[in-house]
């Protein structure tokens, strides 16, 4: 009989791989051109951050990704704090990316795809908190438009078996995470948490978007 860890660890993948199963999610009808050149930056909150990180570092077109805290004030934007719940910030990247190479909607289409599960409230897996929401934080009115349209489209091709919950919200302030929580995957591949949480999505972006997956 399996040992109550091994039954964690095997519910926890399952779990992940049954959510994978129903996608890829169809790309964004509304995604424009970016009206000038330069590098952009979009801030996603998806649960845990060590995951999202790690999915965003192999997607080609993205420059850079910092694991950290969005929603929330200066003053509370350490790990501790936020592990409370009641700061406000969930879990986030910042992410930079050059649109010329990878739009802001395809971007979307990873977040949703494989980087988390949109449909689950104020939780993600087995982490469960305000400060592990699905939140979409827009840095300008176009980002707004992308992600609310994106989000409509999903939820009315049915592309979820649960309507989406996450939100789109304003950016106010991204404060980077301690540096121990950056590149945390990369660093710390065999870490249990990662072998069954986050691998699997690493293996997803493979899979699904073999044209946008980096293996640097």
């Amino acid at each position: 009989m399996a040992s109550p860890l091994q039954f964690f660890l095997t519910l926890s993948l399952g779990s992940a791989l049954l959510h994978a199963a129903s996608l890829p999610v169809p790309p964004p009808a509304l995604d424009p051109a970016p009206a000038a050149p330069g590098v952009q930056t979009a801030v996603l909150s998806g649960g845990c951050f060590w995951g999202v990180d790690a999915v965003f570092k192999h997607v080609k077109g993205v420059s850079k990704v910092v694991s950290g805290y969005a929603g929330g004030t200066a003053a509370t934007a350490d790990y501790e704090t936020v592990s409370s719940g009641r700061t406000g910030h969930a879990e986030s990247v910042q992410v930079t990316f050059d649109p010329a190479r990878i739009t802001y909607g395809q971007l979307l289409r990873v977040f949703f795809s494989v980087a988390h599960d949109p449909t689950e409230w104020n939780r993600q897996g087995p982490d469960e908190g305000t400060q592990y929401r699905s939140v979409i934080f827009y840095a300008d009115d176009e980002q707004k438009r992308v992600a609310e349209a994106y989000i409509a489209q999903l939820n009315q091709a049915k592309a979820f078996r649960k309507a989406i919950v996450t939100q789109v919200v304003a950016s106010a302030g991204f404060y980077p995470a301690e540096a121990y929580h950056q590149d945390f995957l990369r660093r710390n591949p065999n870490y249990p948490y990662i072998v069954v949480n986050d691998l699997p999505k690493l293996g997803q972006l493979k899979k699904q978007f073999p044209e946008l997956y980096d293996g640097k």
